[in-house]
C-alpha cells in the first residue's frame, strides 16, 4: 500500500543538493504537521543530488512517521521530481512547495481553506524577499506568460500550491512547465483555480538553482509551447463502462 493514501494531503519537496536545509525542513514540517488543517504527509523527491541530502532525508524520514522519500537515479530537473511527487501521491489533495523554505508550510492551511471549491489554489508571494533584479525578471517573464496564456495568474513562480490529486495528476508536464500550473491546469473541463497571498522569506542556506536562462529565456520557449498544446489537448469523460465495480 502506498503510505500516502492513509492522509488526505500530501506536500511534494522537490530536493536537489539542499544538504545544509534538510534539518531546518524537519523542524518546520515538525512544527506544521502539528496543527495542519488535513491530516498530512511530506513526500521529499530526491533530484539526484550530489551532497548529502539523500542520507540526511533518510535519517529525518526514519526518525519522523508522517515523512516520506523517493529518490531518482541521476537528476531529471524540478519538472521531473514535482511530476513524481504527483504520481505516487495516493492522497485526495497534494501540494508543493520548495526547499529553500522561502516559503511556510504554516501558508498551506490558507490554501487548504478553498481547496474543496477548486480545482488549484496556489500562493502569490507578498513583500517578496529578493532583489530588485530577481523581483524584475519575475514580474516581467509573468506578465508575458500571462498575455501567451490568459491564465490571469499573478505569480505562477510562487512554489506554494495545492491541487486535487485526480487534477494534477492529469496536467500534461514536461521540463520547466511548473511555471505553467494555472494554464496547464484550465486545459481541463470544468478546472478553476484561486489565488492567496502568502508570506515570502530570504534564503538563509543553500543555493538558488535559478538563473536568467530558467527563469526568463527557457520559459519565454515555453510559452510557444503552450500555446501549441492549447487547442491540441485532449479531454474526455468516460460515461458507462462495466469495468469499475
Amino acid at each position: 500500500m502506498n503510505s500516502t493514501s492513509k492522509y488526505d494531503f500530501t506536500i511534494v519537496v522537490p530536493i536537489y543538493n539542499e544538504e545544509d536545509n534538510i534539518d531546518s525542513l524537519e523542524k518546520a514540517f515538525q512544527d506544521y504537521l502539528q496543527h495542519s488543517s488535513k491530516k498530512t504527509c511530506v513526500l521529499f523527491v530526491n533530484d539526484g543530488s550530489k551532497d548529502g541530502s539523500l542520507e540526511a532525508l533518510k535519517r529525518i524520514c526514519e526518525a519522523n512517521q508522517d515523512l516520506y522519500y523517493i529518490s531518482f537515479v541521476k537528476n531529471a530537473g524540478l519538472s521531473a521530481a514535482i511530476k513524481a511527487g504527483f504520481d505516487y501521491t495516493e492522497s485526495a489533495y497534494v501540494g508543493y512547495m520548495d526547499a529553500d523554505l522561502q516559503t511556510t508550510p504554516e501558508d498551506f492551511n490558507l490554501l487548504l481553506e478553498d481547496i474543496d471549491k477548486y480545482s488549484m489554489v496556489i500562493g502569490i508571494r507578498a513583500r517578496r524577499k529578493d532583489s530588485f533584479f530577481k523581483n524584475f525578471q519575475s514580474k516581467f517573464a509573468n506578465g508575458f506568460r500571462r498575455m501567451m496564456t490568459g491564465d490571469g495568474a499573478l505569480d505562477t513562480g510562487c512554489p506554494l500550491k495545492v491541487f486535487r490529486t485526480d487534477v494534477a495528476k492529469r496536467i500534461p508536464l514536461f521540463k520547466g512547465m511548473h511555471r505553467f500550473f494555472p494554464a496547464l491546469v484550465l486545459l481541463q473541463d470544468g478546472a478553476s483555480y484561486k489565488q492567496v497571498p502568502v508570506r515570502h522569506f530570504p534564503r538563509v542556506a543553500g543555493t538558488s538553482k535559478f538563473h536568467i536562462w530558467n527563469r526568463l529565456i527557457g520559459p519565454f520557449a515555453d510559452c510557444f509551447a503552450y500555446r501549441w498544446m492549447k487547442p491540441r489537448y485532449i479531454n474526455y469523460k468516460v460515461g458507462d463502462n462495466n469495468i469499475s465495480e
